[in-house]
């Protein structure tokens, strides 16, 4: 009997199921279960009882539509933007900001003591953006032909599909590329399959059209005010600024440091760094073309590894292996961690921290992309003596 018992009940595509939200996983789905059966629903809120429609079935877990709010939660509040719950640009126009900020700090807890075994003491609350809607100053949107209605779809990728959503505004982007929205509308592409990167360029600053800049000006000014605590904390007299980009980071903390260095791999955005220095009169540190593992021995050689402070800012994906495996060898006193993706966040810092070579000592969240699953985080590592 007890076997038959433990044998989940049949489920199957296109069954409506009524649920209650237990948890929002991180990348923003809702969490309910039915028995042992786990079942993932997008643009829920915590405790809601919903019902929905299974649209994919395994054998421990499905995905399912949400049709109906049977019991709303508090936190619930109407979206600002018409197209959200169709467009895969937002996954939480409809939760209340400050409960967004709590949801943020709980999914980064949860995800680095799950991968990583860290405390939840280390991590800060999220700080706030000033700005929850208008604040993107740059956005990349498609073309894709629309076969049924004849004509060209210009926006973001829906959430459920590969499919363009036909957009001519974006609640969550700076109001004047909403006027660059409007006029590629005007002005359309020849075809289907292109992509337009629209962009307000930071004031000041030196950046190919191509290169990286953080794309929430607002709360830029916490950011960098972040890792300036962390690094004048440390005392370390020396910066290496790896994936340096444009040189935002080294120019913007050479006055804490005697010298520094800034490496990439992009020449175009190394010229840019070179000049955005200049224009600023930090004379005490250079920019050097090449991987960061490849040159990294070498400053760190010259810096002196026990007074030195690394700063990695790499994509989404992370840092290669190789290069976390240089770090815990050359072991320069302090890495500060900054990154848009806190589970690849977290795997990274378990590497470094394996066998108590590094000691993750305070992580600063920021909410650098408000009404959206990512976050930025600075983490601050410690050379264990």
């Amino acid at each position: 009997m007890s076997d038959i018992a433990s044998i989940p009940p049949a489920f199957a595509v296109g069954q409506h199921l009524t649920l209650t939200v237990s948890d929002i996983a991180f990348g923003g789905e809702g969490v309910a279960r039915a028995g042992s059966f786990v079942v993932f629903i997008s643009f829920v809120a915590l405790g809601e009882e919903i019902e929905v429609e299974l649209t994919e079935v395994k054998r421990q877990f499905g995905r399912a539509k949400l049709l109906r709010v049977l019991r709303p939660s508090p936190e619930r509040v109407e979206p600002e933007c018409r197209y959200f719950g169709e467009c895969g640009g937002c996954q939480y126009q409809h939760i209340a900001y400050d409960a967004q900020l709590r949801l943020k700090h709980k999914q980064i807890t949860d995800l680095f003591q799950r991968i990583g075994g860290f405390p939840a003491a280390v991590i800060d609350p999220v700080v706030p953006c000033p700005q929850p809607y208008g604040y993107r100053n740059r956005i990349m949107i498609r073309s894709q032909w629309n076969k049924p209605e004849q004509r060209l779809n210009i926006g973001y990728i829906r959430h459920n599909d590969r499919l363009v959503v036909d957009i001519d505004e974006c609640k969550i982007a700076e109001p004047s590329l909403n006027d660059q929205i409007r006029h590629a509308r005007a002005n359309p592409p020849p075809k289907g399959g292109l992509k337009v990167v629209l962009r307000v360029p930071p004031e000041g600053w030196e950046v190919p059209r191509d290169s990286f800049f953080q794309n929430n000006f607002f709360l830029l000014p916490r950011l960098i005010g972040a890792v300036r605590e962390r690094l004048r904390d440390s005392g370390a007299r020396h910066l290496v600024d790896a994936y340096c980009g444009v040189g935002f980071f080294s120019v913007e903390l050479a006055d804490l440091v005697e010298s520094f260095a800034g490496v990439e791999v992009d020449m175009p955005a190394i010229k840019a760094a070179r000049k955005n220095a200049a224009d600023r009169g930090r004379s005490n540190g250079e920019f050097l073309a090449g991987r960061t593992e490849d040159l990294l021995p070498q400053l760190l050689a010259k810096f002196h590894a026990d007074r030195t402070s690394i700063i990695l800012d790499p994509p989404r994906t992370g840092c290669p292996p190789q290069s976390l495996q240089l770090l815990r060898e050359v072991r320069p006193a302090q890495i500060i961690y900054v990154s848009c993706h806190p589970a690849t966040l977290a795997r990274d810092l378990h590497l470094l921290c394996a066998d108590g070579v590094y000691q993750l000592t305070k992580v600063v969240p920021l909410d650098m992309f408000p009404q959206t699953q990512h976050v930025e985080c600075v983490a601050d590592l410690r050379l264990n003596h």
